[in-house]
């Protein structure tokens, strides 16, 4: 091949790549410029939206919690403004000083310091660091004050819970407090920093309705997440207030008749069911909760031996002693086993197969008959009873009158009791029901159980008539209250129970007469009870029984009183619980009448 031919093949391979790469260039220009038209004409408002998103970080505002009412418009769960102290890192120049001269100013525990410099180094420099919270207008102004000395250091304003009457109500409404990572996972708004919610009590079930609904607020943010200003702010909707039943008054002199003893007392309206007043002593103060308790204040509540933080009107469990016999009274003279003419005789002790049998007074009552017996507490007369009648007729009657179950007002840890039967003792233990046991039973010892709020459901169904109220913190409506079940017991055997009851209080003699009161013709009926919380062996019996007193806290007696007032219209039901109180009649049944006293004068409408 000449040159030339060489050349010109040379010319044409050439030729044909440069149009191969323009044309190649062309197609590729045109797939851009088709990309380009595709995603700015076709799909600009997806990109446009995207790029908004960006630039605006919508964020959840905590709601105000809706406030909590007594009875009488007094407010006793509000939210108060709350002012706090925070650090952004990146503002100030040299940090450590930051915290020293701020410590100058508002001192710091030595956990508040660790969590401090934790969230320092966990966060990014932009994010603001909680210095402290629940600052008073003083500290405010004096951080204000100082603020040259205090680079990066703001304020910032909020709500908390407050709750003014502190521990007086602090087993009815419970307390609120930071979201767990639990509790994250069931609502996107529980996200939201410094996020609270009911823990418990009565914040805790109705903690959905007094929650509200979130706000939220639109910020213009940069490529880093730093907030650049603020565009819009919905604040949502403050969540719902709510209104129970108690009188911070009666409430206020329950909490305080029990002076330094510690115990239980719930009062009812009889005829509505109302929860007029509803204590457990010592109590603690929720405030402490709010905003995360310290380890101090926690373990000083939990090592407490008088247990501040179990709620003893509705998770204390106590044999119920002789009050039970209101309930052992019923069942035998509904079931014909007794009635007023009935008589046993008492003289001190009775045998029960191979076990000796004591009543509380060793000389014995003599003869008597079931209003007698009521009104001296003799043991005798309803062992004899309850083995007549039998368990299970006791049984009918206590759940009739709602021991033993779930009453269910709200509150956490509410216990059901127990109220044995031959076929729970059986399935409980594989062994038959003794006669020895419904000896024990019938003087509210052995397997029965009651709490102070079932004990006082218990009166309130007896001196109402029998009629089946529920006990309740949210008023009944006229239809409720219309509905109300009637019980199938006899109204001449309630009013001879009523009558040993009042003889109890006013009769002489009766076991609880040192707490009687006459307030314009308005008195005070009821029954003590004083139960063991130790087996007395009887070598002690012989030797000498120790005294209450002479024995540590923890074995003494449990004292009871149960009242009501006024006796021929009763309106009021109070039950009183004192741990190792000794003595029914000498320390709760004064407490009771405290109790009862002031809620007629009172007179709550």
């Amino acid at each position: 091949m000449s040159s030339y031919d060489y050349n010109s093949e040379k010319n044409r391979v050439l030729g044909r790549r440069v149009a191969f790469l323009i044309l190649l260039n062309l197609v590729a220009f045109a797939v851009i410029v088709a990309r380009l038209y595709f995603l700015q004409i076709y799909e600009a408002d997806k990109y446009r939206t995207m790029s908004e998103e960006n630039r605006i970080s919508t964020r959840f505002l905590v709601p105000p919690r809706g406030v909590v009412y007594d009875r009488n418009g007094i407010i006793i769960a509000k939210n108060e403004q709350d002012f706090r102290a925070l650090l952004i890192a990146e503002q100030a120049p040299d940090i450590e000083q930051t915290l020293k001269n701020f410590e100058q100013i508002i001192p710091l525990t030595p956990d508040e310091e660790k969590k401090i410099r934790a969230d320092i180094k966990n966060k990014r420099n932009f994010i603001p660091v909680k210095l402290k919270d629940n600052l008073s207008w003083d500290e405010v102004s004096k951080i204000l004050l100082h603020a040259p000395d205090l680079a990066g250091v703001e304020i910032d304003e909020g709500l908390s819970r407050q709750y003014p009457y502190g521990d007086l109500y602090a087993h009815v409404l419970g307390y609120v407090g930071p979201v767990s990572e639990a509790d994250k996972k069931s609502n996107p708004l529980y996200m939201v920093p410094g996020f609270k919610i009911g823990k418990s009590g009565l914040e805790r079930y109705y903690d959905y309705k007094l929650q509200g609904s979130g706000g939220t607020v639109k910020l213009e943010v940069n490529a880093y997440g730093r907030v650049m200003k603020e565009i819009e702010r919905d604040a949502g909707k403050q969540g719902d207030s709510i209104t129970i039943s108690i009188d911070s008054r009666l409430q206020k002199e329950a909490y305080e008749a029990f002076g330094e003893e510690s115990g239980a007392a719930v009062v009812l309206d009889v005829r509505t069911g109302e929860i007029l007043a509803l204590v457990s002593k010592p109590g603690f103060d929720p405030n402490l909760f709010t905003n995360g308790i310290s380890y101090k204040n926690w373990n000083e509540l939990l090592n407490n031996e008088r247990t501040p933080l179990i709620d003893k009107a509705v998770s204390g469990q106590y044999s119920p002693g002789s009050t039970f016999k209101i309930v052992v009274a019923l069942a035998a003279l509904e079931s014909g086993v007794i009635n007023m003419g009935t008589r046993f005789y008492c003289n001190g002790a009775m045998e029960v197969g191979s076990s000796r049998f004591h009543c509380w007074k060793h000389s014995g009552h003599g003869s008597l008959n079931v209003v007698e017996a009521l009104k001296y507490s003799c043991d005798i007369f309803f062992y004899e009873t309850a083995m007549r009648v039998g368990i299970d007729k006791i049984h009918d009657m206590a759940v009739k009158l709602g021991l033993g179950t779930f009453l269910e007002i709200g509150l956490d840890n509410e216990k059901s009791g127990l109220i044995p039967s031959k076929s729970w003792k059986k399935a409980r233990y594989g062994t038959q029901w003794t006669q020895g046991d419904s000896a024990n039973s019938g003087i509210g010892q052995g397997y029965v159980l009651v709490t102070p709020l079932q004990l006082v459901t218990m009166l309130a169904r007896v001196v109402n008539g029998g009629y089946k109220i529920k006990p309740t913190f949210i008023k009944p409506t006229a239809k409720e209250l219309a509905n109300i079940e009637r019980l199938d017991i006899s109204t001449k055997n309630i009013e001879l129970v009523k009558e040993g009851m009042f003889e109890v209080v006013n009769g002489i003699g009766g076991t609880a007469g040192r707490a009687k009161f006459n307030i314009n013709g308005a008195k005070m009926g009821g029954k003590t009870g004083t139960t063991q919380v130790r087996r007395i062996s009887m070598k002690e019996r012989q030797s000498g029984i120790i005294r209450d007193e002479n024995l540590p806290w923890k074995l003494r007696n449990h004292a009871w009183f149960m009242g009501f007032t006024p006796v021929d219209n009763p309106r009021y039901a109070v039950a009183v619980i004192v741990e190792h109180g000794s003595s029914g009649s000498g320390v709760a049944a004064p407490i009771a009448s405290k109790i009862l006293q002031e809620a007629l004068k009172l007179d709550i409408k």
